[in-house]
């Protein structure tokens, strides 16, 4: 039987194993994300790009689904890094243009094509859910933890559905006007007419 790192056609490439072949085999498949899109990620191109035997590929992922998830969550992961500006406008607005930025990159592509063609597959599908949804919120509530301890909010408002307005009203931007990206002056105003002003509420009693 072929060892893990016997290439097919395409690049000569070292013998690699573990880490390092894994690595390669990604890398491999998200470039072909980013040319043809989940619908045309296959194996065999994949294992061609990466210099390996699609029996390399099988081990690690069962099918091109988790391939192509496990590929985008590479990038995914390296996007997670919470903006520290010293203040609640600037940590909110700083974090809302990077996730434009990323919604409207080849990696947005990619995501949204991996949501619409995946939903057979339930644990992949939670597994891009929780990615670009419930655990945005943890970064959202890291943001505004830093803010309360700044005296900018009330504890009051250390709720996820709090927490993440900002971003539910970016992605209602994409999915009701089909723009490719989202204005600045959009995001503007969702920080200072929405996000802040609700932020500011909480927290606040009449007598």
């Amino acid at each position: 039987m072929a060892d893990d790192s016997t290439p097919q056609p395409g690049p000569t490439l070292a013998r690699r194993r573990g880490v390092e072949l894994e690595q390669a085999i990604l890398r491999a498949a998200l470039d072909e994300l980013i040319e043809c899109g989940f619908p045309g990620l296959t194996m065999d191109k994949v294992a061609r790009r990466a210099g390996t035997n699609k029996n390399a590929i099988y081990r690690r992922w069962p099918n091109r689904a988790a391939l192509g998830v496990a590929a985008y969550l590479q990038i995914a992961d390296a996007q997670l890094r919470v903006p520290d500006t010293g203040d609640l406008r600037g940590d909110v607005l700083a974090l809302l243009r990077r996730i434009n930025r990323d919604l409207s990159s080849p990696g947005g592509d990619i995501l949204r094509g991996l949501l619409s063609s995946i939903g057979d597959e339930p644990e992949l599908l939670a597994q891009l859910q929780e990615q670009v949804g419930d655990s945005g919120a943890g970064r959202w509530l890291t943001l505004l933890g830093r803010a309360v301890a700044r005296g900018e909010a009330a504890p009051e408002a250390l709720h996820p559905r709090v927490a993440t307005v900002a971003l539910v009203l970016l992605r209602n931007e994409y999915v009701t006007r089909g723009i490719a990206t989202v204005p600045d002056s959009v995001l503007v105003e969702i920080v200072d007419e929405v996000y802040l002003p609700l932020i500011r509420q909480c927290g606040v009693t009449t007598s």
